[in-house]
């Protein structure tokens, strides 16, 4: 398949949360809310399935649905990139195909985990998928959880093919995103680079990175918009401060704590607590407790994210 490379895609995309009923069913009511909100806020995008959408833990099933409802409930209004990581290439085009039905606009791809991978065998993969996918590619670089990274000369190269179109980097380190960035300044300016961790979304927007995938924009989507409208706009100072109020909330729910994972069950909790959608995690973690959950609402009503 030859796919037409995407639209540019820029600005905030959050990685949307996945609500649960129960740890293989949706919550329906609570996900079409989360879209009603997130695109009321003006976001510029949604990314599903990724590391927050918990998409590597729901079943191949439930991640279909998710496509479908998702492409549903946005009716066109903003691009929906689809998460598609999977350790078997056929699962990750099955799910392509259903994501090009569903109306998704591309999707997007971190290495597959489990089997170690060099640089030539991640390049034959993501120029293997960009090619048989009836979607645009964007590359997935989370090497925290595949344990792998796309190197930046391998994000160069797998550039040359068009219907790779961008990058998410969730490394957390600044430069990656300036030296991916400078790579493809030249060779690709279409070429979409997205930051992950939300502390970094000011300093990667003036390093030249071209939007950003916040997980904290589930709760609070408008600072985030409004972080990168003042950076449009120049005004760097207002920019910055943004950047720390939006630092200042996450701090709750992105500190770690007995496991790594523990920001997934507190990002669902303050999604509970906000009334938005149920507050349970993909099996086998858990729903906050009476305590944690007290925290996490004395938090946001401290933030004036709670009322009463």
């Amino acid at each position: 398949m030859n796919p037409a490379p995407s639209p540019l895609v820029r600005g905030i995309v959050p990685p949307l949360a996945t609500p649960l009923a129960s740890f293989d069913a949706l919550d329906r009511p609570g996900l079409e809310a989360l879209v009603e909100r997130l695109v009321a806020a003006r976001v510029n995008a949604l990314f599903i399935l990724g590391t927050t959408g918990e998409g590597p833990a729901l079943s191949h099933k439930l991640r279909a649905e998710v496509v479908e409802r998702v492409c549903e409930s946005v009716r066109g209004r903003v691009p929906v990139l689809v998460g598609i990581t999977d350790t078997s290439f056929a699962e990750s085009l099955r799910l392509s195909a259903i994501a090009a039905k569903a109306g998704a606009t591309a999707v997007v791809a971190a290495p597959p985990f489990y089997f170690p991978y060099g640089q030539t065998e991640l390049l034959r993969y993501v120029v293997s998928l960009a090619t048989e996918s009836p979607l645009p590619l964007f590359l997935y670089n989370q090497p925290a959880l595949t344990k792998i990274s796309f190197e930046p000369n391998t994000v160069a190269q797998a550039a040359e093919i068009p219907q790779i179109v961008g990058v998410k980097d969730s490394s957390g380190q600044i430069d990656y995103i300036r030296s991916v960035l400078s790579l493809m300044s030249e060779k690709r300016p279409d070429f979409a680079v997205l930051v992950g961790p939300e502390h970094l979304l000011a300093e990667s927007l003036i390093s030249g990175a071209h939007g950003g995938v916040p997980g904290g924009a589930n709760i609070f989507p408008y600072l985030t918009v409004r972080l990168y409208e003042l950076f449009l706009q120049g005004q760097i100072t207002e920019m910055l401060n943004v950047q720390r109020e939006i630092v200042s909330i996450g701090s709750a729910i992105w500190r770690t704590g007995e496991d790594d994972s523990s920001y997934l069950r507190r990002l669902k909790c303050a999604l509970s607590v906000l009334g938005i959608c149920s507050g349970v995690p993909a099996f086998p973690y858990t729903e906050s407790d009476a305590a944690e959950r007290l925290e996490i609402e004395v938090h946001l009503r401290r933030h004036n994210l709670v009322s009463g």
